[in-house]
């Protein structure tokens, strides 16, 4: 059996004295959708800034592709094949939408797979069309990234995210604020990538987007792993009923299916700052 693509082993993380993070261990094998969920404050955003580099553990190892990747800063962690989407999307407004997916190209992990060189110029510019028709955002491509809607927004930030050639993409709330038209074609997108050998872990408040993509599913709970397994089986659990949804088992059932009234908006879209600033809405 081939070794996990990631490890987490007993990660922590304080912040003067707080833990953010308390030994979290899971491991991530290669080709699935891992979700990741949580209340307001359960670590998520804290876990995803530390795996991507914006954060150094206080305490555990990060074991990416058999290799201790612990404390690699954000742009070692890009080259490595470790690429990160924010809750929300941070282009380069002023840059075209096209040019905003060619730096995703030129700066992410090197054709040999290390720190090798991004493509040439020439190539980089296909390479990026190419992406914007993948994700449906060809017909934007000369417009600049800062007139997009909410929604383009959060598939350009999945653009440039691709753009990098990720083996472990990490998506953070890559679905809140859009429809349910926009929802699912977000969700569709997300089976698309993983198809092309793309493992994802998939943070999110909409359950029913949770349950409808992921293989698997990890339950965070004051900065503490409360819970793995299938959808299904997280649903039944009654320690993430209790702390994440609060009710009974058969209301988190139903809350698989129609989204989680009180958390999905309120929570969702308007918790603290994240911990790694810069305009970020989730938790820490």
């Amino acid at each position: 059996m081939p070794p996990p693509l990631l490890s987490v082993e007993r990660l922590t993380k304080t912040f003067a004295g707080l833990a953010a993070l308390q030994d979290v261990s899971f491991e991530l094998e290669q080709g699935g959708i891992y979700g990741l969920i949580g209340p307001n404050g359960a670590g998520k955003t804290t876990l995803l800034a530390v795996l991507a580099g914006a954060l150094r553990p206080t305490a555990g190892r990060v074991v990416f592709e058999g290799r201790d990747r612990t404390g690699a800063p954000a742009f070692a962690a890009v080259r490595h094949g470790i690429v990160r989407t924010h809750q929300v999307p941070r282009p380069f407004r002023t840059l075209s939408v096209l040019d905003n997916v060619e730096v995703g190209l030129r700066f992410g992990r090197g054709k040999s797979g290390g720190e090798g060189a991004g493509p040439a110029p020439g190539s980089a510019a296909a390479g990026a069309q190419g992406i914007l028709e993948r994700v449906g955002l060809a017909p934007h491509a000369r417009a600049a990234a800062g007139t997009l809607s909410v929604g383009d927004q959060k598939r350009l930030e999945l653009a440039r995210a691709i753009a990098a050639r990720p083996s472990l993409l990490l998506c953070d709330e890559v679905c809140s604020g859009l429809t349910a038209a926009e929802t699912e074609s977000v969700l569709d997108l997300l089976r698309e990538i993983r198809q092309a050998g793309t493992t994802i872990l998939y943070v999110e408040h909409d359950l029913k987007a949770i349950m409808a993509v992921c293989d698997r599913v990890i339950v965070m709970d004051h900065g503490q792993k409360l819970a793995e397994g299938t959808p299904a089986e997280v649903q039944r659990d009654p320690a993430v009923v209790e702390a994440y949804i609060g009710g009974k088992v058969g209301a988190a059932e139903a809350a698989g299916t129609a989204g989680v009234a009180g958390t999905d908006g309120a929570a969702g879209t308007h918790g603290a700052a994240g911990a790694d600033g810069a305009g970020s809405t989730g938790d820490v």
